[in-house]
């Protein structure tokens, strides 16, 4: 460790003090950039450096943080803040980027890919080199085809083949998984009419299905996943106009659809003449998939997938495969929402697929959740957890006595956010007493390790309650 030490004076710009964050990050960059702060030097301990300058721990972190975004320093959990070496191109390719909470809270609640430096840099890296290209500023100033540009579509049909998923039919642009969704009940379906998904699924199809006026039925879910007999019976009685399912990887339960029941589905959608709709947006890479249904039933599909759980969920860009014959409905459908999907974002998420970057960050990720679900999955073994090794949420069945409502609350007190299983509900199906919790979503490995101590406190005490009762 080094015993380096900022000098801060007061430094100001345009009469406005520089903030004091600002003034530290600049002058490890000049340390680095003179030589007395080298690669591999430990920077002080944030509190001990914030005792030496008379500043909060927070100032120091915020420091740190300027410096780590400007790819000067890179954290290593429970070991320091370490100079990269300016002469690598993977100075700080793993290492990993706390988001600042200011309540303090832990949040795992809500489906996120684990947080790297390489989002923020990438995209801005992408930014940069459309603005210096003046050819194609002007095109993304211009209105576009409906489905996307063919060089578009194309950059997107490689990337999804890199990845393993089929190229089939046409290929449309989306802004994100949630407009596909939206996008197939659009043309597949008319108010009033029934859709069909698994018993506990994705709240998004969940709303977009109610914004369509359209009747939800739940089919039953097991450790195989969907009950296709189940839903055999359901046809006998009443087809439904589609079939929403996730097969590789439920949400929230993590369970994968069998082969034998993927098979099973395309027979059925092919004999009642159904819909299949595939959202693949959870991603699990392509050892851990099944096939897809695109390729069992590539007639009766439309797989959806985005760049929201590999890149960033601010892009808002994602493909829509359909067989050919809707193509000029969705063309339609598009045009009457947006008429196109904004060509900068589509331009955007082109460069970025295309840079070495995205593969490394790609690896690191499913890398870091393997970690992350074998941390929680042992962490959290007496309660027979469910989740896939490199999947990106964690079912935990509660014990028996022990309230999802209940345990929420007093997580949610004890500073961890959850997901109970209410909203996961398709139709009027009644909930499990579960939790859904999302690995990927803590700042750190450290912050998950904290939020899993949580969670077994309070599974652990039975004797406590957050309810009053008169």
């Amino acid at each position: 460790m080094t015993i380096w030490t900022p000098e801060l004076g007061a430094s100001e710009s345009d009469a406005k003090p520089i903030p004091r964050y600002r003034q530290i990050a600049e002058s490890i960059g000049k340390a680095i950039e003179t030589g007395e702060l080298g690669p591999g030097d430990r920077l002080p301990p944030q509190r001990q450096l914030a005792d030496r300058l008379n500043v909060t721990v927070g100032t120091i972190t915020r420091a740190y943080n300027e410096a780590h975004h400007l790819g000067w320093v890179q954290s290593r959990v429970g070991s320091g803040t370490y100079v990269c070496d300016q002469n690598s191109s993977t100075a700080s390719a793993f290492s990993m980027q706390p988001r600042e909470c200011s309540d303090g809270v832990i949040d795992m609640s809500l489906s996120f890919a684990p947080p790297h430096p390489w989002r923020q840099q990438c995209l801005g890296e992408v930014l940069a080199s459309i603005a210096s290209d003046p050819a194609t500023v002007a095109e993304v100033c211009e209105y576009q085809a409906d489905i996307g540009t063919p060089h578009h579509r194309r950059a997107l049909a490689a990337w999804l083949d890199s990845l393993s998923f089929p190229v089939f039919g046409s290929l449309v642009v989306t802004q994100g998984g949630q407009h596909g969704i939206d996008l197939c009940l659009r043309i597949l379906t008319r108010p009033g009419e029934l859709v069909a998904a698994d018993a506990l699924t994705y709240p998004g199809f969940n709303s977009a299905a109610r914004h369509a006026h359209l009747k939800t039925l739940g089919i039953p879910l097991d450790e195989y996943g969907m009950d296709i007999a189940a839903l055999e019976r359901l046809c006998q009685r009443q087809v439904p106009s589609l079939v929403y399912v996730t097969p590789d990887q439920n949400n929230p339960t993590g369970v994968q659809l069998t082969e034998e029941r993927r098979i099973q589905l395309a027979e059925l959608a092919r004999r009642h003449n159904f819909w299949i709709v595939e959202d693949s947006v959870q991603y699990v890479p392509s050892a851990d998939r099944g096939t897809s249904m695109a390729h069992l039933a590539p007639e009766r599909t439309l797989h959806i997938f985005s760049t929201s759980k590999l890149l960033s969920g601010g892009l808002r860009v994602g493909t829509l495969q359909v067989p050919d014959v809707l193509r000029e409905r969705l063309g339609s459908a598009l045009r009457a929402q947006s008429w196109m999907v904004p060509p900068l974002m589509v331009e955007s998420a082109c460069r970025w697929i295309a840079s070495p970057r995205a593969q490394q960050l790609h690896d690191w990720q499913i890398e870091e959740l393997q970690f992350r679900q074998e941390l929680a999955q042992h962490r959290l073994a007496a309660y027979h957890p469910r989740g896939l090794t490199r999947g990106s949420n964690l079912w935990l069945p509660l014990p028996e006595g022990r309230r999802a409502s209940e345990v929420h609350a007093l997580l949610d007190q004890a500073g961890v956010r959850v997901a109970t299983p209410e909203p996961f509900c398709t139709g009027s199906e009644p909930a499990p007493q579960a939790l859904r919790l999302c690995v990927g979503s803590p700042d750190s490995r450290d912050a998950l390790e904290r939020a899993l101590n949580i969670i077994l406190e309070v599974l652990e005490d039975e004797g406590t309650s957050p309810w009053s009762t008169l």
